[in-house]
């Protein structure tokens, strides 16, 4: 049996399969770089360099800068907040997210921390926007 030896080397080369895949990797990669979790309520966040994903097991109570209190979006009264949160903390492990604006005092936070002690609460975070 005689066997062929190959005729040469491949001379070209097919940039065109490569440039396809690399503009779909640079699609995707642009998309979803772009989904950051933000909630509709417009709060100035106080800022900080470090920077933590928002988990969809968690709570977020957002303070506005005339006072009004929005649970998960939805704008509630203070004493409203009592039993709504009761209804969305399952369990002892969610965590709350207080996201108030940088010009509230500490006495609103502080108080609505409170209520959310009182509705069984124990973990809270305080959201913060990064440093540009």
């Amino acid at each position: 049996m005689k066997l062929r030896k190959p005729q040469g080397a491949i001379t070209t080369f097919a940039a065109q399969s490569l440039t396809d895949i690399v503009f779909l990797l640079l699609i995707f990669f642009l998309l979803t770089s772009t989904f950051v979790l933000q909630t509709g309520v417009k709060v100035q966040l106080p800022q900080t360099t470090a920077d933590e994903p928002v988990s969809e097991k968690m709570v977020v109570i957002s303070l506005t800068k005339d006072g009004s209190v929005y649970l998960n979006e939805n704008l509630v009264s203070r004493p409203e907040l009592v039993g709504r949160l009761r209804q969305l903390l399952v369990s002892k492990e969610q965590i709350v997210i207080l996201r108030a604006d940088k010009s509230l005092s500490l006495d609103l936070v502080v108080g609505v921390m409170d209520i959310a002690k009182s509705s069984g609460a124990s973990r809270f975070l305080i959201a913060t926007q990064t440093e540009e």
